[in-house]
């Protein structure tokens, strides 16, 4: 048996690394701030892909049956149900640029502009759309905005590129911002039954506060696209703020696959259609039973998702917070959110 000294220097040695500990933790934390720990949180593993080499997830010669999954190790780059997860490395962006021109594709884009959202960011989000979305193929603007004026005044200042336009529609000012950004589900699915299923193959839908910077191309689409969030795509499941309310109809009880945001979605007309049907159901049911899912529309997407899982995901890359600090896994940004100013964006009168 060890002298009872000796145990009384072990246990005074143990407790004293654990007040170093905790000092040294609330020393940095003053000096960096959340910063230190946003860059610990990127340090957290992500699972690897399972599939082997030479897998194939479309038949025939599909341009994403060249995806190299395995270029990446330091990512997640494919799901369980063997959908890919698009990083920068994985694609070879002349590969798809040219099976998609042969198909004489055309894509649609819609974005909402309300309020101060028109004032502040439509014209830096389209100007870099023109630059960096879908590059060298036909795109349609639809924007909706609540002062039709004001956007005619910004097209003057647009000069958009070969086979790109502009459609403008006209939405009624909500007097919540929550309002606002869930009724933009039965707007998307109308306006692709009234206009975009005559007129575009693919539809991505985007909030209007960030900016492209590089390229958002070819390699983005597939049936049904959701992003994972910049701000969870490493916290481990038990941290991703699903709606744990039964009364929902976003309620999710499961721990889910990721978390997504629903600042980009995008597929097909005919999945998008679906997803926006779906969603602006569930919250027309909460509104019946005066519940409000806890991240309004993004919580009724990532039900969806659970449900109905998409055929591709798009990496952080696509819809980066600059906020959350460097990580080393994001080789480029795409599409940058905008610095967010809520006190004046979110006035609604």
């Amino acid at each position: 048996m060890a002298p009872r000294w000796l145990s009384y220097g072990r246990y005074f040695v143990t407790k004293h690394k654990c007040v170093s500990l905790v000092l040294a933790i609330i020393v940095i934390y003053s000096v960096m701030g959340l910063a230190f720990f946003r860059f610990m949180e990127g340090l957290i593993p992500m699972d690897v892909c399972h599939l082997s080499k030479g897998f194939k997830s479309k038949p025939g010669n599909h341009v994403d049956n060249y995806l190299d999954y395995w270029s990446r190790t330091d990512v997640q780059t494919c799901t369980n149900w063997e959908a890919p997860i698009i990083w920068d490395g994985t694609f070879n962006p002349e590969q798809y640029d040219a099976m998609y021109k042969k198909k004489n594709i055309v894509i649609g884009l819609t974005v909402f502009a309300v309020g101060k959202y028109l004032d502040m960011y439509l014209e830096n989000f389209l100007v870099s759309a023109d630059e960096y979305f879908m590059p060298g193929f036909p795109v349609i603007y639809y924007v909706f905005v609540d002062d039709l004026l004001k956007l005619e005044k910004l097209r003057l200042r647009l000069r958009p590129r070969a086979r790109r336009k502009i459609k403008e529609f006209k939405v009624e000012k909500h007097k919540r911002w929550q309002d606002i950004s869930m009724f933009r589900m039965r707007k998307i699915s109308r306006l692709i039954e009234d206009h975009v299923k005559h007129e575009a193959n693919y539809v991505f839908c985007f909030d209007v506060d960030q900016r492209f910077q590089g390229r958002f191309g070819t390699e983005a689409l597939s049936e049904s696209v959701a992003l994972l969030h910049a701000w969870f795509y490493r916290r481990p499941k038990f941290m991703y703020t699903y709606d744990r309310n039964p009364l929902s109809a976003a309620y999710l009880e499961s721990e889910g696959d990721f978390y997504y945001h629903a600042a980009v979605f995008g597929g097909t007309w005919q999945r998008v259609k679906n997803l926006t049907e779906t969603c602006d159901r569930g919250i027309m049911q909460d509104k019946q039973k005066n519940v409000e899912a806890v991240w309004h529309d993004e919580s009724h997407l990532n039900k969806y998702f659970w449900l109905h899982k998409p055929t591709k995901i798009l990496s952080p890359e696509y819809c980066w917070d600059p906020m959350i600090g460097w990580r080393r896994d994001i080789r480029v940004v795409r599409l940058l959110w905008a610095k967010k100013q809520y006190d004046i964006s979110r006035q609604t009168n």
